[in-house]
C-alpha cells in the first residue's frame, strides 16, 4: 500500500504523549529536597536531556555538588517518583492528532519508530495503549549518546531497514530537532518555532499532519538535496 517508501520516528514526551508534567514535578521534589526551587522555564531547557544529564543541570542551578555515587542515588530517587507517576497515565493523556496521525501511518503500510531519550517508554506506551503501533523502539536503554547526537534516529532508522533520506522524525525539543538534522533526515517540529530552529515543517501538535503531506515533504527535501 505504501507507493513512496518513507519511515517515521517520533520522538515520545511532547509530541505523542505529555509527561514533560510528570518530569517537572519530580524534578522539582528533588530539588525541593536538596534545598532548593526548580521552575517551569529551567524544566523547559531539560527536553529531550537524558537523566543523568538533567540531574548536573539542576545540582548546577542549585550550586549543591555531589559525587558520582550520590547522584546516582538521586536519579534513582527522582526516578522511582516518576515512574510512580507516569504509572497512573492513561489514555486520555495522548495528545491531539497522534492516534490518528498513527492509524493513519499504520493503515498506508508505513513503517514506523519511537527515537526516544526516556529509560520508560516502554510502560509509557503501554499506560497508553500505543505500542502495537510501533515496528522498533529506540529509547534510553539502547543508546549511549542523547541528542543532539544523531544516535538514536540513525538506530531507529537502521531497524525500520530505511534510509536517512527516506525518514521523518517528530520532535519537540531543539536538540532532537539538531540530532535530526545530523542524521540527515527531515524533522517536523511539534510546538512553537521560536523553539524548534531548522525544522522543515511546524505544526503545534500531529492534529494538522496528513500521510500525503509527509510523502511531499520527503519528496521536496530530496529535490532541494
Amino acid at each position: 500500500m505504501n507507493d513512496t517508501t518513507i519511515a517515521c520516528i517520533f520522538d515520545l514526551d511532547g509530541v505523542l504523549v505529555d509527561t514533560a508534567v510528570y518530569h517537572y514535578q519530580a524534578w522539582k521534589k528533588l530539588a525541593n529536597s536538596l534545598g532548593f526551587d526548580f521552575t517551569e522555564a529551567q524544566n523547559e531547557q531539560l527536553k529531550g536531556v537524558n537523566r543523568m544529564r538533567s540531574l548536573d543541570m539542576i545540582l548546577n542551578w542549585g550550586g549543591v555538588e555531589k559525587t558520582a555515587a550520590e547522584k546516582e542515588e538521586l536519579a534513582t530517587l527522582k526516578n522511582s517518583w516518576y515512574v510512580d507517576m507516569i504509572s497512573k497515565m492513561t489514555v486520555s493523556e495522548v495528545l491531539p492528532g497522534s492516534l490518528q496521525l498513527l492509524t493513519a501511518l499504520h493503515t498506508h503500510g508505513i513503517k514506523i519508530a519511537l527515537g526516544s531519550a526516556s529509560k520508560n517508554s516502554g510502560l509509557i506506551l503501554e499506560r497508553t495503549q500505543l505500542t502495537h503501533f510501533f515496528d522498533a523502539i529506540v529509547d534510553g536503554n539502547a543508546v549511549t549518546s542523547s541528542k543532539p547526537d544523531p544516535e538514536v534516529f540513525i538506530k531507529g532508522a537502521e531497524l525500520l531497514g530505511a534510509a536517512p533520506a527516506d525518514c521523518i522524525v517528530f520532535e519537540d525539543a531543539a536538540a532532537g530537532v539538531q540530532a535530526a538534522i545530523a542524521a540527515k533526515m527531515a524533522v517536523v517540529g511539534i510546538g512553537e518555532a521560536v523553539n524548534l530552529p531548522g525544522a522543515d515543517q511546524i505544526s503545534k501538535d500531529l492534529s494538522a499532519i496528513s500521510v500525503d503531506g509527509l510523502i511531499q515533504l520527503v519528496k521536496d527535501k530530496k529535490g532541494k538535496a
